[in-house]
C-alpha cells in the first residue's frame, strides 16, 4: 500500500490528532505545520498543533499560528501523531517526551537525508523543503489548498530554499510556488517577514559573532557563549543566518556557528557550498540535516566543543576538496 493510501486510512480512522514540529521551528516547521492544522480541520478532525519553543512573531501572519502549544492537553487521548521536518525524535522535545504510553501511532513526514525513520509510517524524500512534500501530499488526497493554506505551504517553500537559492532547488520547486501562488499565497509578504525583516537582537548577535570569527584553510567559524545571548537579549537558539553569512565568504568551504546554550550544551549549524558534505559531519555527532545545511548538539565547554569541531571540519574539507579527489584518481 502507498503512504498516501496508508496516510489517508490512518487520518480517516483517528479523531483526535496532533500535529508537531521540530524545537527552534523554522518556517518549513511552521509552515508545514499550519498548512497540516488547517487541513485536518478542514476534513472535521480535532486537531492540536504543537511545538517545543515559543513562536517567532515574524509567522504571525501564518493561520493557525495562533492555535500552536506547547503542552498538548493531557486529558485528550490522541490517537495520531504526525511529526514534521524531524529527524528524529528528539527534534520533538517535551511535547513527545511528555505524552503518556502507550504513545498514538506515529507518522512522520521529513525531507532530512539523515533522518532516523522513527515513525510507525514514513515518508522520507530528498526535497527541498518538508512544505513542498505537504503540497504533493494534499493533491494526491485531493485536499484543496486555499489561500490560507498556501500561505503556510509557501512560506515553508521560500524559508527552506532561501528564496529559492538553495542547490536542491528544482523546476518542480518553482511549479509548486507558482501554483501557490495562483492560489493567493502572497510571495513580497512571505519573503518581507521571513527573510528580510529580522529583530534587532539578531543584529546584535551577528555582530557578536562577527566580531569573533576566524577563517583557517577553508573553514570559517565563530562562537557566541551563552552570556552574550543574554547580555543582548536573544532567546532563539539558532543563529538565525549568521551562519549562511560565514559559508558565503569566496575562501570558505564550509561555515560554523557554535553557540552555548543555558543549560551548558553546545548549539552547532554548519553551511556548505557544493561539493562539500556537511550532512554526514553532522550525523557523525549525533545531529543531522542536508549535505549543505546541517546541525548537531553538543556537550559543553564551548572551547572542547570548539577544537573538535575544528579538526573534524578541516579534515572533511581536505577529504572533500576536488583537488583531493583528483590525487586519489
Amino acid at each position: 500500500m502507498s503512504f498516501v493510501a496508508e496516510f489517508r486510512q490512518a487520518v480517516e480512522a483517528a479523531q483526535h490528532i496532533l500535529v508537531v514540529t521540530h524545537v527552534g521551528p523554522d518556517g518549513d516547521a511552521l509552515g508545514s505545520l499550519t498548512a497540516v492544522g488547517q487541513a485536518l480541520a478542514h476534513v472535521g478532525k480535532d486537531v492540536t498543533l504543537a511545538c517545543d519553543s515559543d513562536m517567532p512573531n515574524r509567522f504571525d501572519y501564518l493561520t493557525f499560528i495562533d492555535r500552536v502549544v506547547k503542552r498538548p492537553d493531557a486529558r485528550v487521548s490522541y490517537d495520531l501523531l504526525i511529526a514534521l521536518d524531524c529527524g528524529d525524535e528528539q527534534r520533538m522535545g517535551d511535547v513527545f517526551n511528555n505524552l503518556p504510553s502507550p504513545k498514538p501511532r506515529l507518522v512522520n513526514i521529513d525531507h532530512h537525508i539523515t533522518n532516523t525513520y522513527f515513525g510507525d509510517l514514513n515518508w522520507i524524500a530528498d526535497c527541498p523543503s518538508t512544505a513542498e512534500m505537504v503540497y504533493h501530499l494534499f493533491n494526491d488526497l485531493g485536499w484543496p489548498i486555499d489561500k490560507h493554506v498556501a500561505m503556510s505551504l509557501l512560506t515553508g517553500v521560500v524559508t527552506d530554499t532561501l528564496g529559492f537559492r538553495t542547490p536542491n532547488v528544482t523546476p518542480t520547486t518553482l511549479r509548486v510556488a507558482s501554483a501557490l501562488m495562483e492560489a493567493g499565497a502572497d510571495l513580497p509578504l512571505i519573503t518581507m517577514q521571513t527573510l528580510n525583516l529580522k529583530p534587532l537582537s539578531t543584529l546584535r548577535l551577528w555582530q557578536i559573532g562577527l566580531n569573533q570569527m576566524q577563517i583557517e584553510d577553508g573553514l570559517m567559524w565563530t562562537t557566541i557563549t551563552n552570556r552574550d545571548r543574554e547580555m543582548i537579549g536573544y532567546r532563539n537558539d539558532s543563529s538565525s543566518g549568521l551562519v549562511n553569512l560565514l559559508a558565503d565568504v569566496n575562501r570558505v568551504a564550509i561555515g560554523v556557528v557554535l553557540m552555548e546554550m543555558e543549560d551548558g550544551t553546545i548549539r552547532v549549524g554548519f553551511r556548505s557550498r557544493p561539493p562539500y558534505d556537511v550532512a554526514r559531519l553532522a550525523q557523525s555527532l549525533g545531529g543531522g540535516g542536508h549535505p549543505q545545511a546541517a546541525g548537531c548538539t553538543m556537550d559543553g565547554p564551548l572551547a572542547k566543543a570548539e577544537a573538535q569541531i575544528i579538526e573534524l571540519c578541516k579534515s572533511a574539507i581536505a577529504q572533500q576538496s576536488p583537488a583531493s579527489e583528483q590525487n586519489r584518481q
